[in-house]
């Protein structure tokens, strides 16, 4: 329609080329890298905008590799500041009226690319120390676990790490990547394998599962496991899995712990500690034989903990109500990532890209007390999976839902699918308090609360604490908190005074050390040791050096506390021939430590102080090997 042979030359492409152009400086609107990022901001965008959240698994982690691709064209278009966030903007101009989900979005769109540009940049800066040293052995191939380390543990592209041999003609070995890379990839398997299932050959019925509406029950035996193999009786102080036709015991699923208990049989009794599914709908049930001993076809009175149980059952409703407490506070965004219940307190995580402010969390705590005050009664329905999604109820990206599925609903607060068990009315989760909320990975926050009798002992602990800080302080109230601040208003200040006499006292050092440079190949060569210096000082102390040395290669070390901190510095004539972060790095592998760093400035840390000093007296032959 608009005459031209390309999609990036359309409008709306050339538009966001333009943008892209501008904010990376390139001037050549014809550089293939800007259609990259283009075409990649349209990805990000959107997908963000429906809820995914760059990450390590899933549609997160494509989600990561599309952003971090964009900025390596960035990258490589010289642009090494946070860039890609800003063409948010220009792409809402584009087609915000469009997508208005887009502009009621934008600002947190780019909030969250800003933070993974930023996180990219630590990446790179952490990797290239690891890469330039393992590029300073001089050999043609870069071995394969080297790669996978970057990748692993760096989180350092493939393709990066290649771009960046291919120009010191080095070649990297992917036959060794792939190697590590399927090495962890058994061991991944191996771990998620379901520990209870393996090796618990079981071929009888299914279990009946009666705890949604008893805590108690009759049951008969249907199998025994000891370590792991069938039994025909368990005896007393025998550990090991009780199967059974029938049961109260829920089992772990779905975040909630499975229960606790006793089943007393004819001969003894066998005191659950954990009840585990052995297959979808076989329950086992762990522990061990207290009393007398259980044979196969014993009927049994299998008894719930009632404590624990409906303390986990508040734990579990206060989740429910806490998840779309933060739906309606964050956004509809926040997607549910995990979760664990017990009956000491609620685990949820879920996802979202940044901490939550105090305000937000006194709203979500409002909103869940809300509804618990307000008593409403907890219904559960088995539907078909269809009718319960058009209803409302909220299922979870990556679940395995059968053709029908039960919905808890609370209300018109909460409608979830969910198998787990619950209280009879939101009022009987009696009070409900978040004691923390911490991020747990890019992009995923965790909220832990407690509930009823667990949040009645929270509170009145922190009330003890702080009866506790009034005695030390023979104050309350606001004159409390006037104290508690002009303490740390004097520590504050003699922590900067401490600073500054020790900066000063390492530029008195310094002055003298420049007389102790020596002369090698033509650069000035500084090696030593200064005593009572930590890592600003000797920093501080390698820019005062340069400055005055004009041309020169400095490393300076002290000791403190069975620790070694070293700092290198390198003139900006020298940093081609002689790199700070390989320097600092020779020294550090020396006094049992490694390091690295920009080619001008690094800095390391070791564990061996009695080798200090020889380390520092073989810098003048490393710097005159490098020259």
């Amino acid at each position: 329609m608009q005459g031209v042979h390309s999609n990036y030359e359309i409008d709306l492409f050339q538009d966001l080329i333009g943008a892209a152009a501008r904010e990376t400086g390139c001037g050549d609107r014809a550089n293939p890298s800007l259609n990259v990022i283009a075409d990649h901001i349209r990805a990000c965008a959107f997908l963000i905008v429906d809820g995914v959240i760059p990450g390590n698994e899933g549609r997160g982690y494509v989600l990561r590799r599309i952003i971090r691709r964009a900025i390596r064209h960035g990258y490589k278009l010289g642009r090494t500041e946070p860039f890609f966030h800003r063409v948010v903007e220009d792409l809402d101009r584009a087609m915000g009226a469009a997508y208005p989900e887009l502009t009621a979005a934008k600002s947190r769109v780019a909030q969250i690319l800003k933070q993974e540009e930023e996180r990219f940049a630590e990446t790179l800066e952490n990797g290239m120390g690891v890469l330039e040293t393992a590029l300073a052995s001089g050999e043609k191939l870069l071995d394969g676990d080297t790669v996978f380390r970057l990748y692993d543990t760096f989180g350092f592209p493939v393709d990066l790490t290649a771009d960046i041999c291919r120009e010191r003609d080095v070649r990297i070995d992917m036959a060794g990547f792939e190697s590590a890379m399927e090495a962890q990839r058994a061991r991944a398997r191996a771990a998620s394998r379901f520990s209870a299932a393996a090796g618990l050959d079981y071929a009888g019925g299914r279990t009946e599962f009666c705890g949604y509406d008893a805590m108690r029950a009759r049951g008969v035996v249907a199998a025994l496991y000891r370590e792991g193999a069938a039994v025909q009786e368990l005896n007393a102080g025998e550990s090991g899995v009780v199967v059974l036709d029938r049961t109260p015991f829920y089992a772990e699923s779905g975040g909630q712990v499975g229960d606790r208990g006793e089943l007393a049989g004819p001969a003894g009794t066998f005191a659950v500690s954990d009840t585990q599914k052995i297959q979808a709908d076989v329950f086992g049930h762990h522990g061990a034989q207290s009393t007398g001993r259980l044979r196969v076809g014993d009927e049994v009175g299998a008894q719930v903990d009632e404590v624990a149980r409906r303390r986990a059952m508040g734990n579990h409703s206060a989740t429910h109500l806490m998840h779309s407490a933060l739906r309606a506070v964050l956004g509809a965004h926040v997607q549910q990532k995990g979760s664990l219940v017990d009956a000491q307190r609620t685990r949820f995580d879920f996802s979202h890209p940044g901490p939550l402010t105090d305000a937000q969390l006194r709203e979500v705590e409002g909103r869940v007390n809300h509804a618990i005050r307000h008593n409403v009664d907890v219904s559960a329905r088995i539907m078909r999976y269809d009718d319960a999604i058009r209803a409302g109820a909220l299922a979870f990206f990556g679940d395995k839902y059968g053709d029908e599925v039960r919905v808890v609903g609370m209300g018109d607060v909460s409608t979830e699918l969910c198998g787990g068990t619950h209280v009879a009315r939101t009022g009987d989760i009696g009070f409900f308090k978040v004691v923390s909320e911490t991020g747990i990975a890019a992009g995923v926050r965790r909220v832990e609360a407690v509930t009823g009798d667990g949040a009645l002992a929270w509170v009145q602990a922190l009330e003890a604490e702080r009866q506790f800080v009034e005695d030390f302080y023979q104050a309350s109230g606001p004159a409390l908190r006037e104290k508690v601040q002009a303490e740390r208003d004097e520590r504050k200040a003699l922590e900067k005074e401490v600073a500054r006499l020790k900066s000063k006292m390492a530029a008195s050092q310094g002055d003298d050390l420049a007389a102790q440079a020596v002369e090698t190949r033509g650069v000035r060569v500084l090696a030593a040791a200064l005593e009572g210096a930590d890592a600003k000082a000797l920093r501080d102390t390698v820019d005062q050096l340069k400055q005055r040395l004009k041309s020169a290669a400095i490393v300076l070390g002290s000791s403190e506390g069975g620790k070694v901190a070293l700092i290198a510095g390198v003139t900006a004539d020298l940093t081609a021939r002689v790199k700070a972060g390989e320097l600092v790095n020779f020294v550090a592998q020396q006094v049992g430590g490694k390091g690295g760093g920009r080619p001008d400035m690094a800095q390391a840390g070791g564990s061996d102080p009695s080798r200090l000093a020889a380390a520092l007296a073989s810098v003048r032959a490393w710097v005159e090997q490098r020259l």
